[in-house]
């Protein structure tokens, strides 16, 4: 019996684990906070600048509609291009938009920053989606998914308190939400500038692997394309007919009610949490900070279970569901802070929990660009579901004076995502793993 192959396999796996991933969730931490900063700069700068909850929920998820402009494009040229030059094109350019938006006076500066700093980003999560499935074999997909996104909670975990401690500045008669503003967005220029060196495109260029784990490593993934391709488990398409794929769109729906679910929650949880508690800025954003807490730990082990199970469909809608009856009771119980908090962490672990599983599943029946197009659909598409969250939040916040109707809107969505999910019919049988390899799983 061969016992080097299992060595190699374990070697490599973890080194690129560890070469990578810490870096890539570095970046989608400090995207991810230049994206929702906002809602913890409303606290205060609603009031300074006289927005309605409807302004403030229609910049919220502006953001989003120059997202969906570029997002397809910022896919495929990551495929054909590489994803180092792409991202710090990418992170740059948003990094400096970020910074702007700690001087903006009105309501037309603040639609046409958030819209801008939208297209700046588009391309970014598709890319580093597209750039997982270059490192690491479908089998470690899943894993490798689930904690680059725990950047997402991780983001809040931490952006809640820095963001709560830099409202408290006051430094060159400038007030602490523009400070939020221009101290956040700094680390995204210098970090996309880091990009350049950090990161290798492919396998194949990696000066940092050792040549027995580069050939190993290079020939597991082709081995994996050509399986899949012969089996008919992947197919290659043309980027058109990708995006005219039926189980394309209906990701792409799934996708947009599962991020107005999300990104409606996490746009207005900072003020909704402000208004039920009353408390400062500060301990607002210490609470918000706890269920997401909990999400990156869901997360992590939603990612894991469905690699190891092989199992994706009821993983994804098992979770959305948890997370549409969350957000239900917390609509129920919201005058109750305590009960409310604990059903909020229900609802977040759902809501996040979910993501890995879904991205494995929707990504598992095409190849190649199209493939990549495909994924910048999905996001994109979906993505009109975080301009459709936010801004209905703040409409219904207008008519209503209190966000029982919005979380509502929220829960339904969340369940709507997870009858989508059930809807779609399986598109590959997975072969089980050998047995070597469910031996030296790589450890995170």
């Amino acid at each position: 019996m061969d016992t080097h192959t299992p060595d190699i396999g374990a070697r490599t796996r973890r080194r690129v684990m560890w070469r990578l991933m810490p870096f890539l969730i570095v970046l989608y931490v400090v995207a991810y906070l230049d994206r929702v900063n906002v809602s913890y700069a409303a606290l205060e700068m609603t009031a300074d600048l006289g927005f309605t909850d409807s302004t403030y929920g229609l910049g919220a998820g502006i953001f989003f509609i120059g997202y969906f402009l570029l997002e397809v494009p910022g896919a495929v040229f990551a495929s054909r291009w590489g994803v180092r030059r792409l991202i710090c094109r990418i992170m740059v350019s948003w990094g400096i938009l970020a910074v702007l938006m700690g001087f903006i006076r009105n309501a037309t500066e603040f639609y046409w920053l958030r819209f801008l700093i939208g297209a700046a980003e588009a391309g970014f999560f598709p890319a580093m989606i597209v750039y997982i499935g270059q490192w690491f074999r479908a089998a470690d997909r899943g894993k490798a998914v689930a904690l680059f996104m725990s950047a997402i909670s991780l983001a809040v975990v931490i952006g809640g308190p820095v963001s709560g401690a830099l409202l408290k500045l006051d430094w060159l008669g400038l007030e602490g939400w523009r400070w939020l503003f221009i101290l956040e967005g700094l680390p995204a220029i210098l970090l996309g500038i880091a990009v350049l060196f950090l990161l290798t495109d492919r396998p194949e260029d990696a000066t940092w692997l050792p040549a027995d784990e580069k050939a190993w490593l290079v020939g597991e993934l082709q081995r994996e394309r050509l399986l899949a391709e012969q089996s008919g488990q992947t197919r290659s398409a043309s980027i058109g007919q990708a995006l005219c794929n039926p189980r394309v769109l209906l990701f792409s729906v799934a996708y947009f009610f599962g991020l107005i679910a999300s990104n409606g929650l996490i746009y207005w949880l900072p003020k909704m949490m402000k208004s039920l508690s009353g408390f400062s800025n500060f301990t607002v954003a210490l609470l918000v900070s706890l269920p997401y807490s909990l999400g990156v730990i869901a997360k992590i082990v939603a990612g894991w279970s469905s690699d190891r199970t092989r199992e994706r469909r009821w993983h994804t809608a098992g979770l959305l569901l948890l997370g549409g009856v969350g957000l239900a009771a917390v609509a129920q119980v919201q005058a109750q802070l305590a009960v409310a908090l604990v059903f909020l962490c229900v609802a977040v672990i759902g809501l996040t929990g979910y993501t890995p599983s879904f991205w494995a599943y929707a990504t598992s029946f095409l190849a190649g660009t199209a493939n990549a197009a495909a994924i910048g659909l999905i996001n994109s598409i979906g993505n009109l579901g975080s301009f459709a969250g936010p801004y209905a939040m703040g409409w219904l916040k207008d008519r209503t004076s209190d966000y029982t109707a919005g979380v509502y809107l929220l829960a339904a969505s969340s369940v709507i995502t997870a009858l989508l999910v059930l809807a779609a019919r399986a598109t590959w049988k997975p072969r089980p793993l050998p047995a070597a390899a469910l031996q030296t799983t790589p450890s995170s």
